[in-house]
C-alpha cells in the first residue's frame, strides 16, 4: 500500500480490517439470539405533525449534505461513475443522476435561502468525470466547503494464502474499496469536519447518489435536532422484495442499535431475518450524524471505527469466474449507529428511497411511472412498483439495455410485473398492462410500435 503511495490512514484502516478477519471469526456473525426487533419507529408523517415547519429552516441551515459517489455501476457493464448515468428527459434535456442531485440541492438553496453545501465522496476512477459537470454547471458555487474527499482503497486477499492478490493481466483489479463504512476514515483524513464547524454547520447528511429519494429535508433536520440524538438512520417499512436487504436490530446485551447485512447472518438465523414481520424495517443507508459527535469518535478512535467486518467472498476479475477467489474486507457506513449511545431511527416513506442498482431498476425509473418535477423530484403516484425480471443475457449490461430500448422503455402505468426472456427489441410507445411477459423465442424478436403487451405476450390484433 505505501509503494502505491497510499496513506497512513488508509493503511491503519485496512490492518484493523485484516486483524479482525484473521483472529475473529465469530464476528462475521450477528446471531438472532442475541438481538431484538426494531420496533415502534417514529414515521415521517408523524414527525410532520410535531415540528415547528418555521423554525424547521433554521435546523437546515446548519445542515451539509453529502452523497457517497465512489461507483463506477460494473454491475451495469459501465466504465465511469453511475451518477454520470441518464436516468430520464426532463423539459427535453437528458438528466443524470449527478444533474438531479444539484437540482435538488440548487431548489433547497433558492427556495429556503440556505447554503446547503454538498460534497461528494468520489473514488479515484469517478473524481475527474463527475467534478467536471460540478465546475461545468454555471448555477452551482461552492467556496467555504470541500464539494470532493477522495475514498481509500485496499488490496484483495487471495483466499488460499491470505496475501494480497496478484493478478498481472490487470493490476487494477488487485484493488477494491473498503465498502462504504470508509467514508469516516476519509471524512476524518479530509479535514471535512473541521471546516464544517468553522463554517457553522452541526449536521451531516449522508446518502448514495444512486438514491434520488434522498433529498435534503428540512422536517427531517429538524427532526433530528430535536430529538438531540447523535445519530440517526433512515429506515423503510420491509416488503417481500427486501427480504434480502440490510435491518436494524437491537443488542439485547447493551441495548443499543445494530446494523445487521445479510452477510452477518448465520444459515440457522435465514428465516427469522428474512421474516418481515419480524423484522419490518431495512435500512435505506441514508443517515444523519451530528458533527460534533462524529469528530469525537472519530478522535477517540484515530480515525478508524471498529466497524464490523464483511467479508465478501469475489474472484479476482468479478466478471470472469474462473480467476483466483478473493476476499474483499468492508465495513457499513449505517454499522456506525452500534457505536453512538442515544442513536435513533426515523421511519421514511418509498419516495426517500428509490435506488438504481440494476437496469432492472433503471427500467422502472426510465418510465411513465415516475414524473421528474421542477424542483427535480422523482415523483410517483404511490411508490408502489411492478416487479422487473430482464433477462440479464441481453438486458445487465447498459448497452445491450440501451440498444433494445432505441426510443423509450414502455409504459409501465397497468403493469403488475414485467418479465422479458430472450432477446426483445422494442419499438415507440409500446404498452405493458398486467402480469406482462415475453418468452424467449431463441431468437432476436421485434416489438412493434403501439403493441400491447400482457400476460400472454404481444396480444393479438383480432378480436373474436
Amino acid at each position: 500500500m505505501r509503494d502505491h503511495g497510499m496513506s497512513e490512514m488508509a493503511i491503519s484502516q485496512f490492518r484493523h480490517l485484516y486483524d479482525v478477519w484473521r483472529n475473529e471469526e465469530a464476528s462475521s456473525w450477528i446471531r438472532e439470539a442475541d438481538v431484538e426487533p426494531l420496533t415502534g419507529v417514529p414515521s415521517f408523517h408523524d414527525v410532520y405533525e410535531t415540528i415547528d415547519h418555521d423554525k424547521a429552516v433554521h435546523a437546515f441551515a446548519k445542515t451539509a449534505f453529502l452523497k457517497l459517489n465512489g461507483g463506477l455501476g460494473t454491475s451495469m457493464g459501465l466504465d465511469c461513475a453511475k451518477s454520470l448515468l441518464p436516468v430520464r428527459r426532463h423539459k427535453a434535456k437528458q438528466m443524470r443522476f449527478i444533474d438531479i442531485i444539484l437540482g435538488q440541492v440548487l431548489t433547497a438553496r433558492t427556495r429556503l435561502g440556505v447554503e446547503l453545501p454538498l460534497t461528494l465522496m468520489n473514488s479515484f476512477r469517478t473524481s475527474k468525470d463527475t467534478m467536471k459537470v460540478l465546475h461545468r454547471n454555471r448555477k452551482f458555487h461552492q467556496e467555504n466547503i470541500p464539494m470532493e474527499i477522495i475514498q481509500h482503497v485496499e488490496p484483495k486477499i487471495d483466499i488460499a494464502t491470505g496475501e494480497p492478490v496478484s493478478f498481472p493481466e490487470n493490476p487494477d483489479l488487485e484493488w477494491c474499496p473498503p465498502g462504504h463504512g470508509d467514508l469516516y476514515s476519509t471524512i476524518w483524513e479530509s479535514g471535512l469536519l473541521d471546516k464544517l464547524e468553522e463554517h457553522g454547520f452541526e449536521y451531516l447528511f449522508i446518502s448514495n447518489s444512486d438514491n434520488l429519494g434522498a433529498r435534503p429535508s428540512r422536517t427531517l433536520a429538524q427532526h433530528f435536532e430535536d430529538t438531540g440524538a447523535p445519530f440517526m438512520v433512515e429506515v423503510a417499512v420491509r416488503t417481500e422484495a427486501d427480504r434480502k436487504g440490510g435491518h436494524i436490530v437491537r443488542d439485547r446485551r447493551t441495548g443499543r442499535l445494530m446494523l445487521r447485512e445479510m452477510s452477518q447472518v448465520h444459515p440457522d438465523d435465514k428465516a427469522d431475518a428474512q421474516n418481515i414481520d419480524k423484522h419490518p424495517y431495512f435500512n435505506t443507508n441514508s443517515i444523519w450524524v451530528r458533527v460534533d459527535a462524529l469528530k469525537a469518535l472519530l478522535a477517540e478512535h484515530d480515525g478508524v471505527l471498529p466497524l464490523p467486518v464483511i467479508r465478501n467472498h469475489k474472484t479476482v476479475d468479478p466478471t470472469d469466474s474462473s480467476t483466483t477467489p478473493v476476499l474483499q474486507l468492508e465495513t457499513a457506513m449505517g454499522a456506525a449507529i452500534g457505536l453512538f449511545e442515544g442513536a435513533i431511527c426515523v421511519q421514511v416513506d418509498r419516495m426517500r428511497f428509490l435506488p438504481v442498482k440494476t437496469t432492472d431498476d433503471l427500467f422502472i425509473m426510465r418510465s411513465d411511472r415516475f414524473h421528474l418535477t421542477d424542483t427535480y423530484e422523482m415523483e410517483d403516484g404511490n411508490y408502489i412498483f411492478p416487479n422487473v425480471t430482464l433477462d440479464p443475457r441481453y438486458y445487465k449490461n447498459i448497452h445491450d439495455f440501451d440498444e433494445r430500448f432505441p426510443y423509450n422503455v414502455p409504459s409501465l402505468a397497468a403493469a403488475n410485473s414485467v418479465t422479458i426472456e430472450g432477446d426483445w427489441t422494442f419499438g415507440r410507445d409500446v404498452i405493458m398492462f398486467g402480469d406482462a411477459r415475453l418468452e424467449d423465442k431463441d431468437d432476436a424478436r421485434y416489438v412493434p410500435n403501439g403493441e400491447y403487451v400482457g400476460p400472454q405476450g404481444i396480444e393479438p390484433d383480432d378480436w373474436i
